[in-house]
């Protein structure tokens, strides 16, 4: 099946780069999934013969229906949060099939234009793409995959494009491809599939999810590797770094065998520190807990050992629908998020989103903004939407009642807002009493993301009205600095060191310790070892990040002295150059 044919002497070494999103390294010969696009023809339709067009494409819906379901049925085979993972997205998908913006937008376009099914599915993929791209939340945007997974889904249903399977591959086969899709993904067997690479895709896709899941190394993004690659080649997956070696000569494959073994001995040394306590040398006990995207990642946070967790984003439940949820879904979804976590915390953030994040179930109450991230969004919008905000509030006092649970508000502002869901939360709280329904008792622990400049200056006010904080250090630089990360003209100026972006840490971390309130770090900074004895030396005693760093970060803990690292830091709050103040950091990392 593959093509021996030797490569020509010289070619040895070929190295690719792209974006490591699955970390490992993988070894063995490529598979080369040609798939090419789908082709679309695209031609009028008589008027007559418009209804016949749209039973088409509705056969077409169905079809596709009918495999994602056999697809779920699969995927229960699959490893613990690689399962639940893939069953989270195939429901996603399958409720994209049951009249979801882009069918209904197909069906109109159909009538209205009398275009054929495959054609108006193009266009209206098109259209949604771009309304996509205007996103700036990587996170967000990325979700246009799974939209337009479902088109192509549709549109191979039409006509009659055949998949290609992974069957009767030889162990540790790299699969390689223009782009590889989360239901590609669910059909690599972990036992025989070694890793994988594509040209396309992002960190924040399914995709991505998926092979952090099932454990397999894979980079995306590659440019150029398909045009080079043949099935049958040899090629390493090192999905640490992000590269890709393309028929590596025999001394470059021992380097990587031996680097292979190494992480895989790294990381046994890793799991080993799953009940161990995040303690100091010096003997100060530090929490660390989880962020979440998707309810999924519950397994994965159980298995890092995660004290709680410090930060549940709940955008997800409002994504790919057309009408926003009502209490009981909310209620059912954090329900067996807080009774997963077994007695730990969860820490569940109110609704982040405006008109710089899409959520079709919100679009009647955004309009469009000059500036999104300075317009109606986060708790600006739950509070002018009151019932949107009742709606959650009130499935997480009902959650409550099954496991310790505290409820954050973003973007605030003012102890004026914060006073006002306070007042929501009584209102709920009194109308689910008198229903006879059980809450939270007492009820759940109000806090602030302190992410702006001015919530940051504000924070000693902030702290005399709620009861605890949490650190947005990605929106709080953002913000400061005045730049967009996701901004290729200016994403280089973007920097968390910033002596004003530690100032106001500093500031917050301050006003919470006066109020004895907990204040957690739930921002980039919190998973990145490099930074763990800086926000130590600022007092934070309370880490938040994604599960897969919890294990790294609990290590560096464990080698740190903090009362060195207050000291350190002190000199480094007298610096004004953020290149000064990253020299002493990794100074000070080198030491240890």
């Amino acid at each position: 099946m593959y093509d021996e044919e030797p490569r020509e002497q010289g070619k040895h070494d070929r190295r690719f780069e792209g974006l490591g999103i699955s970390t490992g390294i993988a070894i063995g010969p490529a598979h080369v999934i040609e798939r090419g696009s789908v082709d679309v023809p695209e031609y009028s339709v008589p008027a007559a013969d418009v209804p016949a067009e749209l039973a088409r494409f509705e056969t077409a819906v169905e079809l596709s229906a009918k495999q994602l379901r056999k697809l779920r049925a699969k995927a229960s085979a699959l490893p613990g949060a690689a399962a639940e993972e893939l069953s989270y997205l195939l429901d996603a998908h399958l409720h994209m099939l049951k009249g979801s913006r882009l069918v209904r937008g197909v069906s109109t376009r159909i009538r209205n234009t009398r275009i054929n099914a495959e054609a108006a599915v193009q266009a209206e993929l098109m259209e949604l793409a771009q309304a996509f791209a205007a996103v700036s939340d990587r996170y967000l945007a990325s979700r246009i995959e799974d939209v337009r997974e479902v088109g192509t889904r549709i549109v191979r249903n039409l006509t009659k494009a055949p998949y290609q399977a992974f069957s009767a591959l030889p162990p540790g086969a790299i699969i390689v491809a223009e782009e590889i899709t989360p239901a590609d993904t669910a059909l690599m067997d972990p036992a025989r599939i070694g890793g994988f690479a594509s040209a396309l895709g992002g960190a924040e896709g399914h995709t991505a999810i998926m092979a952090r899941s099932l454990g397999l190394p894979a980079v995306l993004g590659v440019p150029g590797l398909i045009a080079e690659i043949r099935s049958g080649d040899l090629v390493v997956i090192d999905g640490t770094r992000g590269v890709v070696v393309l028929n590596p000569s025999p001394e470059t494959v021992g380097r990587y065998e031996r680097r292979r073994e190494a992480l895989h001995r790294r990381q046994r040394q890793l799991d080993r520190l799953r009940s161990i306590s995040a303690m100091t040398r010096d003997g100060v006990r530090i929490t660390l807990q989880c962020n979440m995207e998707l309810p999924t990642e519950l397994t994965l946070a159980n298995a890092v050992g995660a004290e709680g967790v410090g930060l549940l984003r709940s955008e997800f439940l409002y994504m790919n629908r057309d009408e926003p949820p009502g209490e009981d879904e909310q209620y059912a979804t954090l329900r067996r998020i807080v009774e997963g976590m077994g007695g730990r915390p969860v820490t569940v953030r109110t609704l982040d989103v405006g008109s710089d994040k899409l959520a079709y179930s919100l679009g009647e109450h955004i309009a469009g903004s000059v500036n999104p991230a300075l317009g109606l969004r986060a708790i600006r919008l739950s509070l002018k939407v009151k019932p949107l905000l009742e709606a959650q509030l009130g499935a997480m006092l009902r959650a409550g009642a099954h496991g310790p649970i505290r409820i954050l508000l973003p973007m605030i502002t003012t102890v004026g807002e914060v006073r006002a869901v306070r007042e929501i939360i009584q209102k709920v709280a009194r109308r689910l009493a008198r229903s006879h329904v059980p809450i939270a008792d007492p009820l759940p622990p109000l806090g602030v993301m302190i992410e702006t400049p001015g919530a940051a200056l504000a924070a000693d006010a902030l702290a005399t009205e709620v009861d605890f904080f949490s650190l947005g250090t990605n929106d709080l630089t953002m913000y400061t600095l005045a730049i967009d990360r996701g901004d290729e003209q200016v994403a280089h100026l973007y920097d968390p060191l910033h002596p004003a972006v530690l100032r106001l840490m500093q500031f917050a971390s301050a006003a919470a310790r006066g109020a004895r309130i907990p204040i957690n770090l739930c921002g980039e900074m919190a998973g990145n070892p490099r930074f763990t004895a800086l926000l130590l030396g600022l007092g934070l005693r309370e880490l938040s990040m994604a599960a897969p760093s919890l294990p790294r970060v609990k290590q560096r803990i464990l080698s740190l002295d903090l009362a060195e690292s207050e000291r350190r830091v002190a000199q480094i709050m007298r610096q004004s150059d953020p290149g000064v103040i990253a020299a002493l950091i990794d100074d000070f990392n080198a030491l240890d």
